[in-house]
């Protein structure tokens, strides 16, 4: 029998219309303090590398079929300038289907969207992306061989965005270009989850945000 599924954490917080941990924390890479929507089971910011334990059945999803919806996801955000990038590269101790190291952009419970390296019912790593206007879409891109990848937002300015991904850090491909509905300006960052399993760990190293406008999503700069 069909079930709805509806979990979704306490909020605190301080930033308007975003709950999050009372208390925020600094990163060298990035210029503005980060705060967290949904404490993680752990996490730590050391040597220019920020890895982020998941809890147990955590995730960022709102299924089409309205079966599924899960936004207990740990995100540390900050509020970035209009047009900017942000990329990193990320390493998941993939264990369980789903398990994923995220660079999430986030305007509310509503409007957000999630690009993952995600480990798959089919026992591989896989790009992911999903977009949430109220509803999400889901999208499995490319298989990545290992652990390890480079994921990027590009900010273009009124709430549109371009997920990017790269294997060497110098080419990114262009996931998707896409916009929020959401009226208020959004945050970004990085998240991790494991939807099916106890705990994820992700690690994020490299990070680099730069305020500038990407002048074309798909020539691979």
């Amino acid at each position: 029998m069909k079930f709805l599924f509806i979990l979704c954490t306490g909020f605190l917080g301080s930033i308007p219309g975003f709950p999050q941990a009372p208390t925020g924390f600094s990163m060298k890479e990035i210029p503005e303090k980060l705060h967290w929507i949904n404490n993680p089971k752990d996490w730590k910011y050391q040597d220019k590398k920020l890895t982020i334990v998941a809890s147990e059945k955590t995730d960022l999803f709102v299924d089409p079929q309205h079966e599924y919806e899960v936004v207990n996801s740990p995100k540390a955000v900050f509020l970035p300038a209009d047009s900017f990038l942000l990329s990193g590269k990320i390493q998941v101790n993939f264990k369980t289907d789903y398990d994923a190291g995220v660079l999430v952009v986030y305007a509310g419970a509503n409007e957000w969207a999630k690009l993952c390296f995600e480990y798959s019912p089919q026992k591989k790593p896989f790009v992911v992306s999903v977009v949430n206007n109220g509803i999400s879409d889901d999208c499995n891109h490319v298989p990545i061989d290992g652990n390890t990848i480079y994921l990027r937002i590009a900010g273009l300015g009124k709430n549109i965005f371009a997920f990017h991904y790269s294997t060497d850090g110098k080419y990114w491909n262009l996931v998707r270009y896409f916009s929020l509905t959401a009226k208020r300006e959004a945050h970004v960052g990085f998240s991790s989850q494991s939807p099916t399993g106890a705990s994820c760990t992700s690690t994020f190293s490299e990070i680099s945000y730069v305020p500038m406008k990407l002048k074309d999503v798909r020539n691979g700069q």
